[in-house]
């Protein structure tokens, strides 16, 4: 069991037979009666942040929680095929659970998955990844890093983002995979 006085962010909990992920907490102690934690839940089985607030000491059932390194295998429209790299287990995840991280990932890339209770649940990404540009206007000459301009661009991934006019089709460039933008050249 784990207390209210225990939460870090990160941390996963059951409430009402539902798991969730600690977003954020408030211890809160008013002048006036008892104290109490705010939080922000984000739902492992679909995403959704709810704000939900506990009394202070409340017990929840701790999750079990595991980050195993796996390989991306490939997606068929309904799930996303994963691999582990010592066993050779095969898992799926539904895509849909993890389609904003889908895009900036190649067949045979290797990724960490989170399991909870062992099922697999999401996907943890670095920070940056370096893609290859698959579509985008051609650059003219004179279009610099100082232009200031940009234009759409496809990666080979498919995900899409605007990228400065001198990035040409075949370019390796660095994507932030938080916010999906350009960061630089690789």
């Amino acid at each position: 069991m784990i207390s209210t006085n225990q939460f870090k962010n990160g941390n996963h909990i059951e409430v009402d037979g539902v798991i969730f992920k600690i977003v954020d907490f408030q211890h809160v102690k008013p002048g006036k009666g008892s104290a109490f934690v705010r939080t922000k839940l984000r739902r492992v089985t679909d995403g959704n942040v709810i704000d939900k607030t506990f009394r202070a000491g409340e017990k929840f059932r701790s999750v079990h929680t595991e980050v195993r390194r796996m390989q991306f295998l490939y997606k068929d429209g309904t799930d996303a095929h994963f691999m582990d790299t010592e066993t050779f287990e095969q898992t799926a995840i539904a895509e849909e659970l993890i389609a904003d991280r889908l895009q900036w990932m190649r067949d045979s890339d290797e990724v960490e998955i989170l399991t909870i209770d062992d099922s697999p649940s999401d996907i943890q990404l670095p920070s940056a990844v370096d893609l290859e540009v698959a579509q985008t206007e051609p650059g003219m000459k004179g279009d610099t890093a100082s232009g200031g301009g940009t234009k759409p661009a496809v990666l080979e991934t498919g995900a899409e983002l605007s990228v400065p006019l001198f990035v040409d089709i075949g370019d390796k460039i660095r994507v932030d995979t938080r916010s999906g933008e350009y960061l630089s050249r690789a």
